[in-house]
């Protein structure tokens, strides 16, 4: 398997994180071009210079803003911005899942649901070129995988739009519970929760002991100065192939008879903005043959409590199930390949390192039979003609 190691010995922050991809391979222009895409593209420039620190060569990016603005937005503006813009259905899908988590985070902390939480650093445009590149830049790579190590945060405090608060600050602790940290290393903050929020996003492992081919290396530049280098490191490498990977999840049901079916399409569109992995209904009798539907929602351990609120706000139900479930898939892996009409994103599914299945992305699909009048069908048989 190819993967993306971060090695987070001093942190992480946001546009650590770009510079490191920028310094292992991203092209700098492509980042650009993509970033240009957002409506607020006016407003920012992102430059990227070689530098070292503490004797260590990288990249550090920088977002240099036109003109003044207003940092104070919330989820729905932030998604809109994303929404708007004409990139790929991925990066929209991995950007909006990266500030979900940072709102949820924030929503634990402050007291607040979802929806009413104040963006403050995190919504200002900085922080979205942020969070926008890494997914740009994790779309771009051809890997099978995310892991890193544990997370240095720093310690001290930090000042911020709450006045001054203790390092890790309490959204980034939110955004880091059940990934393994460490403290104290320098006085000041080296994880930001955008960092964090990246991580928690694309990670799908935390451990220090890996082995590893390493084929390229990459070093981001943080701006702080400390005693020890201020740098997030990433490698890209190979690991041992495995034949599949198991994992735990929840399933949330609730049987519901007294709800007005059009309300169903409302209440799945908001599970899946909150992270639901699937999502469906069946028709079943309940007593007195009563016809009803049994709701089933999967979705991951962390996402159980936000899966509860979205029910409880959007059903007519007064409670829930849940129990726990193990999945067991093959390893996968998204080639892109190239059609007469453009990029195509492929599925692959891999078993005992032998290429069992693999399926064009549907989105992708139907936008070239959108914008070239043609046949859907027309476009899959071309593509599975080239594989």
């Amino acid at each position: 398997m190819k993967i993306l190691y971060y090695d987070c010995f001093c942190g992480i922050s946001g546009d650590m994180n770009l510079g490191a991809m920028a310094d292992i391979g991203v092209d700098t222009e492509y980042i650009k071009s993509e970033l240009s895409k957002l409506s607020i593209s006016d407003d920012f420039d992102v430059v990227f210079n070689k530098s070292e620190k503490k004797g260590i060569s990288g990249t550090k990016a920088d977002v240099v803003l036109k003109k003044h603005e207003h940092p104070h937005r919330h989820l729905k503006d932030v998604y809109k911005i994303i929404d708007d813009s004409d990139l790929n259905e991925n990066i929209k899908k991995i950007s909006k899942r990266i500030f979900e988590n940072i709102a949820i985070a924030e929503g634990k902390v402050h007291g607040k649901p979802v929806e009413k939480v104040h963006f403050h650093e995190v919504g200002a445009i900085d922080s979205i070129v942020d969070v926008v590149g890494a997914a740009i830049c994790y779309d771009s790579l051809d890997i099978d995988g995310v892991y890193s190590s544990s997370v240095q945060v720093g310690g001290g405090f930090v000042n911020c739009a709450h006045g001054k608060i203790p390092v890790p600050a309490p959204a980034t602790v939110e955004l880091l519970t059940g990934i393994p940290i460490k403290t104290g290393l320098v006085d000041g903050e080296s994880t930001t929760p955008t960092g964090a929020a990246i991580l928690k996003s694309l990670a799908d492992g935390f451990t220090n002991s890996l082995s590893m081919d390493i084929k390229k290396t990459g070093y981001g530049l943080g701006t702080k100065d400390f005693d020890v280098p201020n740098v997030l490191r990433v490698y890209i490498a190979e690991i041992e192939d495995k034949k599949k990977v198991d994992e735990i999840q929840y399933m949330i049901e609730a049987n519901i008879d007294d709800m007005n079916p059009e309300h169903y399409s409302h209440l799945e569109e908001k599970l899946f903005e909150g992270g639901a992995l699937d999502v469906y209904k069946t028709q079943i009798l309940m007593k007195k043959s009563r016809p009803a539907v049994k709701l089933s929602i999967l979705c991951s351990e962390d996402r159980v409590e936000n899966m509860e609120e979205v029910v409880f706000l959007h059903s007519t139900t007064l409670g829930v199930r849940k129990y726990k479930v193990e999945k067991s898939m093959l390893v996968r892996k998204i080639i892109k390949l190239k059609t007469q009409w453009g990029d195509v994103r492929v599925k692959q599914g891999f078993y005992k390192g032998r290429l069992l299945k693999q399926k064009a992305e549907y989105e992708d699909c139907l936008k070239i039979a959108k914008d070239n009048n043609l046949e859907l069908d027309k476009i899959y048989r071309q593509i599975y003609r080239q594989l």
